[in-house]
């Protein structure tokens, strides 16, 4: 089956998913990031990639961080840029998510970056925008999280280099979360050898082991020498029915403290998606201490979304030539 995300010929013209993307791809993300990044650090703050673009932020699920690094991604990229109050919108008033892309495609969208709680809403609004419109993925449901999963990828790399020689582990809500999905599925595609998931039994998927993933159900073996820790929040927005048995209880065994992060590689790199639950996944000291890479994701992340919203642009605009 052709890959939604790609055209004829292998290139990116939608960005739904980490699964599946080619090797080629997500170093290309990576290294247009890495061209920003460095562009920036020598001064230049605009660049003309979307001049004359108009990029639409469709958040039907809340978020600050995401959002507000999609909007100055894009504005640093000199798009047009409207966010969408989706509360106020007709959305909210009956009108079907279909109607509310066509009437955006009127208004001359070139590009969507969708947030959605259902599952799968990204794949079908790139299954009938016109030919020209890029979607992408800003978090749908349990499924997919493409673009935090690229920030995290540009993250190991930046710290760490070689993909080929590391043992990662993501610890906490696996059950629930979109990042650890699309976190595995570029691991595993950048070569990756080891990918652990720690969790308990009821905050893992049934069948996980088939993502290649190793499971533990202690933080003392599974933290043991990796070299790269991705913690996750609890998602109890998500969650229907006890997980747990308390928060507090959570932390005693799955939260981050100094004393567990010992048991890792004397220089492993700890990371959040966020937003963190201080003292439920992880503690203070660890989240503030020199070990912690989380502000540095942040920004890293502009320069990602840069990157994936530069490409799959470009690739669009040169179909239509």
């Amino acid at each position: 089956m052709l890959n939604p995300q790609l055209n004829s010929q292998g290139e990116l013209i939608h960005l739904l998913t980490t699964e599946g993307l080619p090797k080629r791809i997500l170093n290309q993300i990576l290294d247009r990031a890495a061209e920003y990044i460095a562009a920036g650090d020598a001064g230049t703050k605009k660049f003309a990639a979307l001049t004359g673009r108009s990029v639409f932020n469709l958040f039907f699920e809340n978020s600050t961080r995401t959002r507000t690094t999609f909007e100055i991604a894009a504005k640093r990229l000199s798009a047009d840029v409207t966010s969408l109050n989706i509360q106020a919108s007709s959305t909210a008033k009956g009108e079907t998510l279909l109607d509310t892309i066509h009437n955006l495609e009127a208004m001359g969208a070139d590009l969507f970056v969708v947030r959605h709680a259902q599952s799968g809403a990204p794949y079908l609004i790139a299954e009938h925008v016109q030919p020209g419109i890029a979607v992408v993925n800003a978090g749908d449901g349990r499924h997919a999280h493409p673009t935090q999963a690229l920030l995290d990828m540009y993250t190991i790399r930046h710290f760490k280099g070689d993909f080929t020689q590391l043992r990662v582990a993501i610890v906490g809500d696996v059950l629930h979360s979109r990042v650890a999905r699309s976190d595995i599925h570029a691991l595993s595609t950048l070569g990756c050898p080891e990918i652990r998931v720690i969790a308990p039994k009821t905050l893992l998927p049934v069948g996980i082991e088939s993502l290649g993933v190793h499971v533990y159900h202690d933080m003392a073996s599974g933290l043991k020498d990796v070299d790269v820790v991705i913690m996750l929040r609890l998602q109890n927005e998500r969650m229907s029915g006890a997980f747990l048995p308390s928060t507090q209880e959570f932390f005693k065994h799955y939260g981050l403290t100094p004393e567990k992060l010992a048991l890792a590689s004397p220089d492993a790199i700890v990371m959040h998606p966020g937003p963190m639950n201080r003292g439920v996944e992880i503690d203070s000291a660890v989240a503030d201490g020199a070990r912690a890479v989380i502000l540095p994701q942040v920004t890293f992340g502009i320069a990602v979304r840069m990157a994936v919203m530069a490409i799959v642009s470009e690739n669009q605009r040169g179909a239509q030539a």
